[in-house]
């Protein structure tokens, strides 16, 4: 067992105890009833479960969480689906989703919002580019949901 102290979506939880082969998509469904993350191949291939780690020194990346243990997002501050929208209102980048049509099934969407939002957070300081969103699989469609041109129109408020 290992104590698993986290921040998630801005909120502090307490120290908890998980099993050591626990991964992080079971601890944030089963533990936590956060079921925005999703389980999809289960080998990080097609990132439906992947989450926003916030780094300490104010860059932020995604990770999977299928194969990853809970234990090792110890100390550490996430970001998941469900803290996009703010006070019941989505964000800029849902809402493109939602106007935009960017999704079939809307598995995948958990994934593809979160690399979203921090490539939308790296786009002030250096170019985004097309494979950056191709980390990411759409199962269902094979294809990135939004055009990536369409990520820098929804960081000047614009849908």
């Amino acid at each position: 067992m290992t104590k698993l102290s986290i921040t998630i979506n801005g909120r502090a939880h307490e120290p908890t105890d998980v099993r050591d082969g626990l991964s992080m998509n079971d601890f944030l469904r089963e533990h936590l009833g956060m079921t925005g993350t999703k389980f999809g191949c289960g080998a990080a291939q097609c990132l439906s479960c992947a989450v926003i780690v916030d780094a300490p020194d104010g860059t932020s990346y995604t990770t999977p969480t299928c194969i990853v243990s809970a234990a090792s997002f110890n100390g550490k501050a996430i970001r998941t689906v469900e803290g996009h929208a703010k006070n019941g209102e989505l964000s800029a980048l849902q809402k493109a989703f939602i106007e935009h049509f960017s999704f079939q099934c809307g598995y995948c969407t958990p994934g593809f919002l979160n690399e979203g939002q921090v490539l939308l957070e790296r786009l002030a300081k250096k170019p985004v580019t097309r494979a950056d969103l191709e980390r990411n699989d759409c199962r269902g469609a094979r294809w990135p949901p939004l055009p990536l041109h369409r990520l820098h129109q929804v960081s000047r408020g614009g849908t």
